[in-house]
């Protein structure tokens, strides 16, 4: 799976986890002393509204950072570790996480122009002028109202920039990730392929090579980009949520903290994503068992279809009764697994608004403000319930991702593991 597109993959993921974690160490910890030696100034933390927000000083120092330790990294491993499809799984690896950053920008750049917007429209509808008062303050109210559409009008097209940008990244990030993935199920089948004298005896070779490859390759297009997503979001909008809980005094039941909005989304999804890993543990190993008794079924059948003496109604209960078996217990555990993802993700969609109802009653934020943390802390929670929104896609990858090991583990003469020296 892994052997077929990218160099030695054990020191390879390992080397991205450290190498990653050494270079986010750096720039966290030295951006103004590297920005201060190339001549630009970091000084400014008022946000840029608009796409001027992607061209300040600290993005422009980010792009030649981020092309320098890339350029590193692809340069020691195409030196140590050549491999056929190095361009397309070490570059384009680095080319889907930098455009993946630059959509979850986009989200932070619209984030920032929820406040003066939001704020503009609080006071537009709250400050409307009274029929009974003088001449000169009716025309100062008119003034005012015409003065608050030009600039509604002209934060209206700084959003249509911003999403004409983000329409336009997401669709060539889509587009490039979807050849990504291709290239990878491509280096797999012809990693496969070239052993099939080998692999053609193990049951349910050919079902391996065609349908698992392919269904590897259709849900880590989706799974692995949204988890890199998630990821990048968190980078991006913890920051954003840190400086917002400024503005949020305390947390009802729980009283005055600090940063309460960043403990309360971090507590929040930790709770989630356990509550889901636990409740669906068994799921993983069902649909594993569940292409094993599938597949012993589906091959009696063809068998049955040149040879008489296969295929006899007897055995095909016997097999289907084993299908049988295997979906009820799909079933009943999918029954709880989606009782609580229902319930948790139903009070998701309120805690926040629970949190700030003290905030909200105080009148200690405006409506600009409000739309800002509903924004980032959702951002924010989302990508911490990575594991409870995809849970469902994971079980599928895993169940793939062993029926895959099984057959290499056969291709290698290797033991089975142990969930697959077993069917019921």
């Amino acid at each position: 799976m892994f052997k077929s597109f990218f160099p030695n993959p054990r020191l390879f993921f390992l080397s991205v986890v450290v190498y990653a974690g050494l270079c986010s160490f750096v720039w966290y910890s030295f951006n103004e002393q590297i920005g201060g030696f190339l001549g630009f100034d970091l000084s400014s933390s008022e946000p840029v509204i608009g796409l001027g927000h992607f061209l300040t000083d600290s993005f422009m120092l980010f792009y030649i950072y981020y092309l320098v330790c890339c350029g590193l990294f692809a340069a020691f491993w195409f030196r140590v570790a050549n491999h056929p499809w190095q361009w397309w799984s070490i570059v384009g690896s680095m080319l889907i996480l930098f455009s993946t950053y630059f959509s979850v920008q986009v989200s932070v750049a619209i984030n920032n122009w929820r406040r003066p917007f939001f704020d503009l429209v609080q006071r537009a509808l709250g400050g409307s002028a009274s029929q009974a008062g003088d001449n000169i303050e009716i025309v100062k109210a008119q003034a005012a109202v015409a003065a608050d559409s030009t600039q509604l009008y002209d934060l209206v097209l700084i959003f249509a920039e911003i999403a004409f940008l983000a329409i336009f990244v997401y669709v060539i990030t889509r587009f490039f990730v979807s050849h990504f993935i291709f290239r990878w199920r491509t280096a797999m089948n012809d990693y496969y392929t070239a052993q099939w004298e080998t692999v053609r005896n193990i049951e349910g070779a050919s079902q391996r090579i065609q349908e698992d490859t392919m269904r590897f390759a259709e849900i880590m297009e989706g799974l692995g980009v949204s988890i890199v997503d998630a990821i990048m979001t968190l980078f991006a909008f913890l920051p954003v949520l840190w400086v917002l809980s400024q503005y949020v005094s305390e947390l009802p039941l729980v009283g005055v903290i600090a940063h309460p909005l960043f403990v309360a989304a971090l507590v929040w999804s930790v709770f989630g994503t356990g509550l889901l890993a636990l409740v669906g543990i068994k799921l993983p190993g069902l649909f594993f068992k569940n292409q094993r008794v599938e597949a012993a079924f589906r091959k009696e059948l063809v068998y049955g279809e040149d040879d008489p003496d296969r295929a006899q109604p007897l055995a095909l209960k016997e097999l289907f009764a084993n299908v049988r078996r295997n979906y009820f217990r799909i079933y009943f555990h999918y029954m709880y697994f989606n009782v609580a993802r229902s319930m948790y993700l139903q009070a998701d969609n309120i805690f926040v608004y629970v949190l700030l109802i003290p905030t909200i009653a105080a009148g200690a934020i405006t409506f600009g403000i409000l739309q800002q943390i509903l924004t980032a802390f959702n951002q924010v929670s989302n990508s911490f319930q990575y594991l409870v929104n995809s849970w469902t896609t994971i079980v599928e990858l895993l169940s793939i991702y062993k029926r895959l090991s099984s057959f290499e583990a056969a291709i290698s003469n290797e033991p089975l593991p142990a969930i697959d020296q077993y069917v019921t």
